[in-house]
């Protein structure tokens, strides 16, 4: 071969696998927020961004403005990776440690609340992404003081509810069931779902009230108000809002149903890195020639 044609051949190559990689599906970013005990985020959001109803989430915008509520389902960490207790000190927890949500981690008892007792409780997650995780919900320990900051030892070690998040959601909803215990009062839910294709997580705190809730009754967003400010938001399947940074490509290990992505990605790299060797190759020879 002429070292015309193998200039050629690897351009071709190289186009090729390039053409490879930009088809090849990048691993979607999870997103989401319990709806069943409503978040407090989600529960100011389903008041109105514009037009908050209680006096907690009048102040939330006041003190953040409205854009952590149209960025409802995003409150996490992109390099979690499981060290939750590490990167998240206490009195930080609601907001996951980021400033953009820092009202949440308020320690007040008006908080809208979802009236609860003990026992089963459906728990309802609504995701805007499905991935392979695990989710986790915990309950603060009796005896629990609201007026302050929560931290993680004020939580139950062991979860009241514990799902394996699957790749598919119904309708958009994680849905399981858990089991709460004897408490009285007011008292937290925290959430931890751990993406097991990333290193990134999600948090967030549910204000539950044993018997009669004191304060205004959690909502959860409905569809159509989540339909109407979607534009609002900042927060897609490809990325992040705020400050974050993208999570960390799925390995071929963690994808269900093989590597066949992971492998067609290394693949792709490979053709390219021979096709670029290639024609450096075949320029050299053309060069000694």
């Amino acid at each position: 071969m002429s070292a015309t044609r193998r200039r050629i051949a690897a351009a071709s190559a190289v186009a090729s696998a390039a053409t490879l990689l930009s088809l090849t599906p990048s691993p979607a970013t999870a997103h989401g927020s319990v709806f069943g005990p409503a978040s407090r985020v989600s529960a100011c959001f389903a008041e109105g961004p514009e037009t908050p109803k209680s006096k907690v989430c009048k102040d939330l915008v006041a003190d953040s403005g409205t854009q952590p509520l149209y960025d409802w389902n995003e409150v996490n960490i992109a390099n979690a990776d499981g060290k939750h207790q590490q990167i998240i000190p206490d009195g930080k927890l609601c907001s996951a440690n980021r400033q953009k949500y820092r009202a949440l981690d308020w320690a007040r008892t008006d908080w809208p609340a979802t009236s609860v007792s003990a026992g089963s409780y459906n728990f309802n997650v609504r995701i805007t992404a499905a991935h392979l995780g695990t989710m986790k919900m915990y309950i603060t320990k009796p005896g629990f003081d609201p007026t302050q900051p929560l931290k993680w030892s004020d939580l139950d070690a062991t979860p009241v509810a514990t799902y394996s998040t699957p790749r598919a959601s119904d309708n958009g909803y994680y849905r399981f069931t858990g089991n709460l215990p004897a408490r009285t009062g007011r008292h937290i839910v925290y959430k931890v779902w751990q993406r097991h294709d990333s290193t990134e997580a999600f948090y967030g705190c549910s204000d539950v009230v044993y018997g009669n809730a004191s304060a205004a009754t959690a909502k959860a967003p409905t569809q159509t108000a989540i339909d109407a400010n979607a534009s609002r938001s900042t927060v897609s399947h490809a990325g992040h809002g705020g400050d974050e940074h993208a999570p960390a490509p799925a390995s071929a290990a963690t994808q269900t149903g093989g590597p066949s992505t992971a492998v067609a990605v290394s693949a792709s790299a490979g053709a390219a890195a021979f096709a670029v060797g290639a024609l450096l190759f075949g320029r050299r020879r053309q060069r000694m020639n």
